[in-house]
């Protein structure tokens, strides 16, 4: 049981972000370290693609890091380094990106694919359904009567 639960706990753990950033990264004020980590949880890691910057171990993401940083300590709001970055990597470096006619392939997308495959469902099942059984020939004389026999022999 002990061994279970040790395991049950590992799984659960293991599933937990890594937060990859290095001691070396990170910023001495804690306020601008805040906005750091915040703006870094919104940026997408262009090698992993699903994950943050923040959670991310690649060199590329790591590279991020430290621009965003880098332009908060030159002062830069959040919203003047996620733009610097957006114009730089493009809107596909957002983990959330903004509904435009660039993007609403990846917003409408998943919506299409459900819809197509409930249209596909329904018809294939309007298909089958005009499919009936063949109506079987009714019994004949001899096939009545050894019936009528079975059902004696049963009642006895």
């Amino acid at each position: 049981m002990r061994l279970f639960i040790c395991l049950f706990m590992w799984t659960l753990l293991s599933t937990l972000p890594a937060n990859a950033v290095n001691p070396n990264e990170i910023l001495t004020d804690p306020a601008l370290e805040a906005r750091a980590r915040d703006i870094s949880k919104g940026l997408r890691c262009l090698v992993c693609q699903n994950q943050s910057i923040d959670d991310s171990d690649a060199s590329l993401a790591k590279d991020l890091r430290v621009l965003v940083r880098e332009r908060i300590t030159a002062g830069d709001s959040n919203d003047q380094v996620v733009t610097y970055v957006v114009s730089r990597y493009g809107d596909f470096v957002l983990l959330k990106p903004p509904f435009n006619m660039a993007t609403l392939v990846l917003w409408l997308g998943p919506l299409l694919l459900i819809l197509g495959g409930l249209i596909a469902a329904i018809l294939f099942f309007r298909k089958n359904k005009k499919i009936t059984a063949p109506a079987s020939a009714p019994l004949t004389e001899a096939e009545k009567m050894r019936v009528a026999e079975l059902l004696a022999e049963d009642n006895q």
